[in-house]
């Protein structure tokens, strides 16, 4: 494992905390995130986690982005963007990526990892499932609400089920939990099925998870969407079983007091992660012919108002 050059993409309140944990354990792991001002504060003050996890971590290289980390030649690298940067990302790894390098998206939503898979083939496409909740407190300080261990990381070919071991347990090493599966979408289907209910829902009414599956009118929406997304899923090849949806709604009332990512970029009048949530969920069930109607409706929802603040 003394070979792995690892680099963080994104350091937001998610990659902040992987950097955290790589740091933790290797000084010399790369973060890259045009935000402005952002090196000057890292250099200064290093990456701060408090709440469920606890680091103080110093940041030896960085940089504003992706080709100057060329020369470290990184042979594996984490994005931990917003999903619709995700595109734009992976068309600025084409002037790092090497034979063998391999890419993980830690993103929300569904598919991501179909989406580095297009690009760069299926052997380098890794995801991975967070079980964190995060919030920036600053600009490199995180607080993390939870964390229900463990995490969970998975490769698209069998054949770097080896690799996904070592880094699972580089990332445990540091205190982030991180158990390798065989089958990596499974995992993202559990838990994109909560997420990409309850977001949209949550975003558009301003309530938590808890307000919104207390109140009648907003849990009778919510029970239509898990209908309809446990379908989508059946189709894709993932039936979760009888008993999912009893584990879902007992996994949302323990996270369920504080809102949804989806909230805060409404409130803060910026692009929402829709198209891979929600979004995601309509053309998965267009495709296999599975009606989603409330799923549609929520989604479309969220566009709008999207559309209203982003024209100005």
């Amino acid at each position: 494992m003394d070979d792995l050059r690892i680099a963080v993409v994104g350091i937001g309140a998610t990659g902040a905390v992987l950097a955290a944990a790589l740091l933790s354990r290797d000084p010399d792991t790369i973060l890259v995130d045009p935000r402005p001002g952002l090196e000057e504060e890292l250099r200064k003050g290093g990456i701060r986690i408090t709440g469920q996890l606890d680091y103080q971590v110093p940041v030896r290289r960085f940089f504003n982005r992706i080709e100057m980390c060329r020369e470290h030649r990184p042979n594996c690298i984490f994005v931990a963007t917003k999903t619709f940067h995700l595109p734009q990302v992976l068309e600025e790894l084409k002037s790092v990526f090497q034979e063998g390098t391999k890419i993980v998206s830690t993103h929300n939503g569904l598919g991501t990892e179909d989406l580095i898979a297009e690009v760069f083939g299926p052997e380098a496409a890794f995801r991975m499932s967070l079980n964190f909740g995060v919030a920036l407190k600053g600009p490199t300080a995180v607080e993390t609400a939870f964390f229900n261990r463990p995490n969970h990381l998975g490769a698209l070919v069998p054949e770097n089920r080896g690799f996904g071991l070592r880094l699972a347990e580089r990332l445990s090493a540091g205190g982030l939990d991180t158990e390798c599966v065989d089958d990596i979408k499974r995992f993202v289907w559990k838990k994109m099925i909560m997420k990409c209910t309850m977001a949209s829902i949550c975003a558009v009414t301003d309530r938590t998870i808890q307000e919104a599956l207390d109140f009648p009118p907003t849990r009778e929406i919510a029970d239509a969407c898990f209908k309809e997304v446990l379908a989508v899923a059946k189709a894709k090849g993932y039936d979760l079983g009888e008993d999912y949806l009893t584990q879902a709604l007992g996994y949302l009332e323990k996270v369920g007091v504080h809102k949804d990512s989806m909230c805060v970029d409404i409130a803060n009048k910026t692009r929402t992660e829709i198209d891979f949530l929600g979004g995601k969920v309509v053309e998965y069930g267009r495709e296999t012919g599975v009606p989603t109607p409330c799923y549609a409706t929520m989604a479309n929802l969220v566009k709008a108002m999207e559309d209203r603040y982003l024209r100005r």
